[in-house]
């Protein structure tokens, strides 16, 4: 992936929903100008969400995610209609497609429910104007034509005003930079790391830094000694892959910031705050205990994987008891928590905002608490404090 794209987390999520044959396929393929996704007379041909990157003028870089029918119907049917209202924990612009003939149903009224309970911006679209004896008002509504084309240029710009008020131009690590500072980022290369590539949250902290103005030094941990001793001056702070923290923090100087990339993201995108009071939790563990540790990416678990193997390591060196840990990967994220006594989650690179907090949302109603990997990590080696002390307003979190 090159350092100018934009990476699905980052991109706005707009939700279709609708019931079988309403058209949301169609829908999707007279806005985007493209036959993404398949229109059929059969009813349920969309049986899973589909997800679809791209770009939509005048909004700019958007996921769009095409649900199964609201209606469908019997066992299997429920699990997809589950499914389609899954999508909402991911979605920043919800778009109701309704058969215009037909007029709004109750399974539409039910998601347009769900849609106000969730504070979710809306556009209720209804669709095939052409065929339809009258327009009447609908709440929020549009009228129409995926066919003929009528309103669907309205329509995109309709959507495009609906872009999330909340401030989605916060930064990873760029807001505490000034112009020509240096950053020293630690990026291990071992049997774990990708093959010819860096990983997302790399990537992500160089284009942020760049942008700051300021320069990224990018090295590995068996060089980084030796990279600051060449340096003229001290860099203004160090970024390190959290799994290597215990030997970066003997080479960092003291009076050198040092964080993590996992640190970094739980401020980006998820509630570093609570992670850091929740981090608290492990020492009240005791044998037999459930922790969850998650991942919000599925990938092949090397054999001495972080999530399964190093993390457990860690926690068993930390307290000394026999914990029993679940695992969890990608969407797989589970809706009953109160089994697990804390759960340990990745920095959701691979997650959207919405999702990411949705989920630590699901562990604060149901009392759980939920931390990061690398606050966990830190906070193992003995280094929280100092891996957050370029972001002062954490300190009443830790203290």
């Amino acid at each position: 992936m090159s350092l100018n794209s934009t990476p699905r987390s980052d991109r706005i999520h707009i939700g279709i929903f609708g019931k079988r044959n309403a058209g949301k396929s169609s829908i999707i393929n007279a806005i985007t100008g493209q036959s993404l996704a398949i229109v059929s007379a059969v009813k349920g041909t969309t049986t899973d969400p589909v997800y679809k990157a791209m770009e939509l003028l005048p909004l700019g870089p958007v996921m769009i995610i095409d649900t199964p029918g609201l209606d469908d119907i019997g066992e299997l049917g429920k699990k997809r209609t589950e499914k389609a209202y899954d999508v909402l924990n991911k979605t920043d612009i919800a778009l109701l497609v309704a058969d215009g003939t037909q007029g709004v149903s109750k399974e539409d009224n039910d998601i347009i429910s769900a849609f106000e309970e969730r504070k979710l911006p809306y556009i209720v679209i209804m669709n095939k104007c052409d065929e339809a004896e009258d327009r009447y008002t609908v709440k929020k509504g549009m009228w129409v034509s995926a066919k003929t084309g009528e309103g669907i240029y309205e329509l995109k710009e309709a959507i495009a005003k609906l872009v999330p008020s909340e401030d989605m131009t916060l930064r990873i690590i760029g807001d505490k930079l000034e112009p020509n500072d240096t950053v020293v980022l630690v990026i291990p290369i071992d049997k774990a790391a990708p093959k010819g590539r860096l990983i997302l949250p790399q990537q992500q902290t160089i284009r942020d830094i760049l942008e700051a103005g300021a320069a990224a030094l990018v090295t590995r941990d068996t060089e980084l000694k030796a990279t600051l001793e060449n340096m003229a001056k001290p860099p203004k702070m160090v970024i390190t892959d959290s799994q290597a923290f215990g030997y970066v923090k003997t080479v960092v100087p003291e009076s050198v910031p040092l964080t993590s990339f996992s640190i970094l993201f739980a401020r980006y995108k998820g509630d570093i705050q609570g992670a850091i009071e929740a981090v608290r939790a492990i020492e009240g563990l005791d044998d037999g205990d459930k922790v969850l540790i998650a991942e919000g990416c599925t990938h092949h678990r090397q054999c001495d994987d972080i999530g399964t193997v190093k993390i457990p390591r860690w926690l068993k060196a930390h307290i000394d008891k026999d914990i029993t840990y679940e695992f969890c990967s990608g969407t797989g994220f589970p809706k009953e928590l109160t089994q697990y006594k804390a759960v340990i989650h990745c920095g959701g690179c691979m997650l959207n905002e919405k999702e990411m907090k949705h989920r630590i949302a699901m562990c604060k109603q149901q009392g759980v608490p939920i931390t990061n990997y690398g606050i966990f990590i830190a906070y193992t080696q003995g280094i929280l404090e100092r891996s957050i002390e370029i972001f002062p307003e954490l300190k009443a979190a830790w203290r």
